[in-house]
C-alpha cells in the first residue's frame, strides 16, 4: 500500500504523524518503509532532519529515505534551494525515477511531501501532481491545530480531489 502524506503547510506534523504511525505499524510486526523525495533545511535549527526521524521509525538508513542529493541545507522550497546552492534542480520525473522501495515490497510504503499540496517539490511540480502521477491508495493530510484550519484543510482537500484523490485530514 503506498501512502502519501502532505500537510496544510510547512511545520504542521507531518514528520511526526508519519513517524508514530510508522512506528507503531513497526511494533505489530507489520513491513514499512519511507522516502522524502526531497528535502530542506535550516542549518541553524537543532532539530533532526525528517528522512532522520522517519529512518528511526522504519529501521532504514536515513540517506536511503531522502537522499543526500536531495537533502538542501537551505530553508526553502527544494527546487529553490537546489538553485541558489547551485546544485541540480530536480524536474518530477527525475524523483520518481530515483524513488525505490525495498524488495519484497512492504506492506506500508509512505512518502512524505514538503510544505503544502502546492509547495513546490520539483522546478515542475508540487504534491498534487506527484500524487497524480503515483496514483497512492491513500493521502493523509496532516494539518496544525487553530485559526483558519479548517479553511486550510478544505483548500488542501480540494487541490487533491482535482487529480482524483480524497485525503484523509489528520
Amino acid at each position: 500500500m503506498l501512502v502519501v502524506c502532505a500537510g496544510t503547510a510547512t511545520e504542521v506534523g507531518k514528520t511526526f504523524v508519519g513517524a508514530a504511525v510508522l512506528h507503531e505499524l513497526r511494533r505489530r510486526g507489520h513491513r514499512v518503509s519511507a522516502r522524502k523525495p526531497a528535502q530542506s533545511f535550516d542549518p541553524a535549527e537543532p532539530a533532526p532532519l525528517d528522512a532522520e526521524v522517519l529512518a528511526e521509525a522504519t529501521g532504514e538508513a536515513t540517506d536511503v529515505v531522502c537522499s543526500s542529493t536531495r537533502t538542501y541545507a537551505v530553508a526553502m522550497a527544494p527546487p529553490m534551494a537546489a538553485e541558489v546552492l547551485g546544485r541540480p534542480v530536480p524536474l518530477l520525473a527525475d524523483l520518481e525515477a530515483e524513488l525505490a522501495w525495498p524488495e519484497p515490497r512492504p506492506e506500508v510504503c509512505w512518502l512524505e511531501t514538503v510544505g503544502g499540496p502546492r509547495s513546490p517539490l520539483a522546478s515542475d511540480a508540487d504534491a498534487v501532481d506527484l500524487v497524480a502521477r503515483l496514483h497512492p491508495d491513500h493521502v493523509v493530510l496532516v494539518a496544525e491545530a487553530g485559526l483558519g484550519t479548517i479553511n486550510a484543510v478544505l483548500l488542501c482537500r480540494d487541490a487533491f480531489r482535482t487529480v482524483g484523490h480524497e485525503a484523509m485530514v489528520v
